[in-house]
Parts: C-alpha cells; sequence; structure tokens
C-alpha cells in the first residue's frame, strides 16, 4: 500500500500544490479524519479531478473539509489500490460493490 501525502485542508490552494506529473490515489475526509470518498485521478488531471469534488454539485462531498493524496506508477496499479481502500475503509460516497 503506498503512503499517502499528511492530511491538509481541502482548499483550491491546497489542490494547486498536488503533482501531476502521475496518476495519484485521494482520500477526501472529513473534520473527523473520516474518509468520505477514494478516487484516482489520472496524469494531468489530478487538479481538475479534486476541484470537481469541491465545486460542482453533482460530483461534490458533502462534509470534505480534508483531503489526502499519494503518487501511483500508472492507473492500473491506482485502480488496485483504490478497489483495496473501498473494500477496507468503506467511505460513505463509494459504491461499496467497487
Amino acid at each position: 500500500m503506498p503512503k499517502f501525502s499528511r492530511t491538509q485542508k481541502f482548499t483550491k490552494e491546497n489542490i494547486q500544490q498536488v503533482p501531476k506529473d502521475k496518476a495519484i490515489i485521494y482520500k477526501i475526509k472529513n473534520i473527523n479524519s473520516d474518509n468520505l470518498y477514494t478516487g484516482i485521478a489520472g496524469r494531468g488531471r489530478v487538479q481538475d479531478r479534486l476541484m470537481e469534488h469541491k465545486e460542482l454539485k453533482k460530483e461534490a462531498i458533502p462534509g470534505g473539509t480534508r483531503f489526502q493524496f499519494t503518487q501511483v506508477k500508472n492507473k492500473p496499479r491506482a485502480e488496485q489500490v483504490e478497489k483495496q481502500i473501498i473494500k477496507k475503509e468503506q467511505p460513505k460516497f463509494n459504491k461499496q460493490e467497487k
């Protein structure tokens, strides 16, 4: 399991600091650090994907105030780790059958 970054506030400024040269796996958390949603973003689309959860009504994660991320080599690896996290942590806003 890759090591995640420290938990940080889910702000536009912090999202812009996330490196975009590799795929990432991210967790959106609430004030109590409960994992609300785990997702992946492909290389070059990292910041856009995180902003979708922050701004768009359809994709927004209610109560998401913090986030963590980790970079991975490629999308197949990201998908594998994402499934493991969802199965283990069962985030509220993920479909559990993944």
